[in-house]
């Protein structure tokens, strides 16, 4: 498995805070079968001119020099997209998925449709591919938004995490996966102990074993190559399953 949205560069976000606290969060996604990580540090629009900073290369550096050997470590950036960026094209591929054309973007929680429209298509018209973190997050996502937003160019990354939830964020992770429009699946790892494994559990319970390996290894690896991502077929998630979620988390009787 591939996981290319994590906040394990210590020290410089939300996510770890030390080196130690990182390397124990990599040697336990090794044994969950994990081989690379992306490092994906927040970073705002108006930072990505300079980017990344030099604070990012000292953590990675840092980080490097204790690492153990599996997964192997990639570098990119989540871009807060809260405003146009200030540059496109070949300087932007630095904070790209493993320096790919490939970029990482989130937005404020309450954007609108059109915004997140009108902000994909610049990153697009710039030569970049957008890959949007967790859309499930945002109250503008629905199956009908999400479908443009690729027929634009843009690829979805679901947080693995986020299939199991009884939430609205938890509803639509779903629908995005059982309608096909899910890219590839992320743990958003911020030092503690969500991972991509518990989300290829879930689609493979639902019999997704096509799913689970498109979305959790193909797909993350064609971004790593730069390459097309494949389509991803619909997966019916029956309901019994969703029962028995709400059941273990105190929700239903």
């Amino acid at each position: 498995m591939i996981d290319l949205h994590s906040h394990l560069l210590p020290g410089v976000d939300d996510g770890s805070r030390t080196v130690e606290q990182s390397v124990g969060v990599l040697r336990r996604m090794a044994e969950l079968g994990i081989t690379d990580v992306c490092l994906t540090p927040h970073l705002k629009a108006n930072e990505t001119a300079h980017a990344p900073p030099a604070r990012h290369d000292d953590a990675y550096a840092a980080l490097s020099a204790q690492a153990p050997e599996l997964p192997r470590l990639h570098r990119g950036a989540e871009v807060m997209l809260d405003r146009p960026l200030p540059i496109t094209g070949e300087r932007l591929q630095r904070i790209g998925l493993g320096g790919t054309r490939y970029i990482l973007v989130e937005f404020p929680r309450l954007v609108s449709a059109e915004a997140v429209t009108n902000a994909l298509t610049r990153v697009q018209e710039g030569g970049l591919c957008a890959v949007l973190a967790h859309p499930e997050r945002y109250s503008a996502c629905s199956v009908e938004a999400v479908t443009y937003w690729r027929s634009l160019g843009a690829r979805m990354q679901v947080d693995a995490t986020t299939l199991h939830s009884t939430q609205l964020r938890g509803q639509r992770a779903r629908q995005l996966v059982a309608a096909g429009l899910a890219d590839i699946l992320a743990g958003d790892n911020h030092g503690d102990d969500r991972s991509i494994a518990g989300g290829a559990d879930f689609l493979r319970a639902q019999d997704g074993i096509e799913q689970a390996e498109l979305l959790t290894a193909r797909n993350p690896g064609a971004i790593l190559r730069d390459a097309p991502l494949e389509d991803v077929p619909p997966l019916a998630i029956r309901r019994s399953w969703m029962q028995r979620i709400r059941r273990l988390l105190g929700g239903e009787p």
